[in-house]
This record gives C-alpha cells, sequence and structure tokens, in this order.
C-alpha cells in the first residue's frame, strides 16, 4: 500500500444489490522512476460493492501517498487494484489510470478485479 496509509471502510448500505461506484481522482500525482520527473494523471475506480465501501477520506491520503512515489504506470495502476480490493472485497473492481501526454504521448492503464 502507498505509504502504508489505512483504507477505511464503512457497510454497504444495500448489501445484496448490485450497484457501481465510480470514484474519481483528477489530480493524482506520482514520480518518473527514469526521470524524476513528475506525472500528472487521473486515476478512476469503479466498483461493485460487497459488503464493504470505500471511505473517501482515506482513499485520498491513500491516493497521496503516491505523490513522491517513483513507479511505473503499469505498477500502480495493479497496486491500487490489489490494495483496494484486498481491503474491501468488491464484487468487481476495474482501475484505469489516465496520465497526462508528456513527450507527445499519452498513456492510460486498466486493470480489472472479479470476485470468484
Amino acid at each position: 500500500m502507498a505509504e502504508e496509509v489505512k483504507v477505511e471502510l464503512f457497510d454497504n448500505p444495500r448489501f445484496g444489490r448490485d450497484y457501481t461506484i465510480t470514484t474519481r481522482v483528477p489530480e493524482f500525482t506520482s514520480v518518473c522512476p527514469k526521470t524524476g520527473q513528475p506525472d500528472f494523471g487521473e486515476i478512476i475506480i469503479e466498483y461493485i460493492p460487497d459488503k464493504s465501501c470505500i471511505e473517501l477520506k482515506s482513499l485520498k491520503l491513500y491516493m497521496q501517498g503516491y505523490r513522491n512515489k517513483g513507479i511505473f504506470y503499469e505498477s500502480l495502476t495493479n497496486d491500487i487494484l490489489d490494495d483496494l480490493s484486498g481491503v474491501c472485497k468488491p464484487r468487481w473492481m476495474r482501475v484505469t489510470s489516465r496520465f497526462t501526454p508528456r513527450g507527445g504521448i499519452t498513456t492510460e492503464v486498466v486493470v480489472e478485479y472479479k470476485a470468484e
């Protein structure tokens, strides 16, 4: 988990019903491990909760833990999915990272989790 920030949860108020929660983090930052330059992007978290939902203030603090971390887009997107799905155990989750252009190139990484 990014700098070991604890993501908090609350009880799903409509357990038993499938519905999708979409959370956007439009000002996400991390650091390129090759150049040391900041990377700016948006993280989109979509999930169908099971018993628990993600509390947003703790999610914000978790995301801020990446601010000074040197990490590739592919790794951070997969790490976020692993961390969040591991904590809240959703029925389904997708994490999309969309980074602003650097050198005329944009990158989007999409990863998914589905409960067995």
